[in-house]
């Protein structure tokens, strides 16, 4: 058993607020770490250049010194993907954890060159209620231009230990937004960075978190300005019930020479019971003049009015705050294209809202 500690601020604050890392006690580390079968390659796999030589990635941020040697010398999936396709493609990559496949350390590296177009999935998904453990980073160099849309999906089991690390880095007008879902583990920890290099380069990433039972949910999302006129967004919405925690870390840092740069967070956690805390920090660093950037956090409870108009119309309490929250996420769910996965992701909603 180990103890971790996690998800650093990159400044600090006040210790009371006990948002400035995340403590883990006792979290079982697998020492012999077996092959992981249950990865399915799907969509346009044709179109990409999928290796699955083994190698050694550092993350500027990432989840720790433990965790990121335990992907460097024990991962059971390194995949580096080249996409070189000006014509948009889409390749899906899905982990699905059972009794056979209850380990993953996977290692992924994501090249768009230079005018390149895709879209990628990634999804984790368990088929029993069994403790599963995944430690994964995913590293995108977007080139000159390159536009991409990138989908995670956590949808584990409350019994897993979630940790996920992702750094991307965009030279000149690349766009790449990311789409997170964030649903199972019992300790979920999320590590997101963005180094916007090059001049107009854009990166925006919405996502949506659930947390029950006793769940803890952790995410920090960094994202540094470098290029002139570039622009940041993070949105994010969620909603927490029973003992769940969550703690929400945004940065956005406007180094110098980033001059006309926008950047904005936002986010918003409904709370579904008297025992679920949430935690938020919102920073705004500067070292530039000519720059823009807002942010915004709140928490609260379901409107009442709301919930009784609902059910005034025949709907039970649960069912009432089931169509609030999946209309709050309908902002970010739109942005999903593919009707499956979107069918996937409601089916496992509504699981944890019921």
């Amino acid at each position: 058993m180990t103890n971790l500690t996690l998800n650093q601020t990159p400044i600090r604050t006040a210790r009371n607020y006990g948002i400035n890392n995340i403590k883990l006690e006792n979290i079982n580390i697998p020492e012999k770490v077996n092959e992981f079968h249950g990865l399915q390659i799907s969509g346009d796999s044709k179109q990409f250049t999928i290796n699955f030589d083994k190698k050694e990635t550092k993350l500027t941020y990432g989840n720790g010194e433990i965790l990121q040697k335990q992907i460097n010398e024990k991962a059971n999936q390194n995949i580096d993907i080249k996409v070189s396709n000006k014509l948009e493609k889409e390749l899906e990559l899905d982990f699905h954890f059972s009794k056979e496949n209850q380990d993953l350390i996977d290692n992924i590296l994501i090249q768009i060159e230079e005018n390149a177009k895709a879209n990628i999935i990634i999804k984790y998904t368990a088929e029993e209620d069994l403790t599963y453990y995944h430690n994964g980073q995913i590293k995108l160099l977007a080139g000159k231009n390159a536009k991409a849309n990138i989908f995670v999906l956590n949808l584990l089991n409350n019994q897993a230990n979630h940790f996920l690390a992702i750094e991307n880095k965009l030279e000149a007008q690349a766009d790449i937004n990311y789409c997170m879902v964030d649903f199972g583990g019992k300790n979920s920890i999320t590590n997101y960075y963005t180094n916007l290099k090059g001049e107009s380069s854009s990166n925006k990433v919405n996502t949506i978190y659930l947390g029950n039972h006793d769940q803890v949910i952790d995410l920090n999302y960094i994202t540094q300005m470098y290029g002139e006129k570039t622009n940041a967004e993070m949105n994010l919405k969620g909603a927490i019930g029973d003992h769940a925690k969550k703690h929400f870390k945004g940065t956005i840092d406007f180094k110098t020479g980033c001059k006309k740069a926008k950047g904005s967070e936002n986010e918003y956690c409904t709370i579904l019971s008297e025992n679920a805390k949430s935690i938020a920090l919102p920073m705004l660093l500067c070292t530039e003049e000519d720059v823009e950037g807002e942010h915004a956090t709140a928490s609260g409870k379901i409107d009442p009015k709301q919930l009784f108009y609902i059910m005034s119309r025949g709907f039970n309490l649960k069912e009432a705050q089931k169509l609030i929250i999946r209309a709050g996420f309908n902002e970010i769910l739109e942005r999903i294209t593919k009707e499956e996965l979107k069918e996937e992701i409601l089916e496992e909603m509504d699981k944890k809202l019921k």
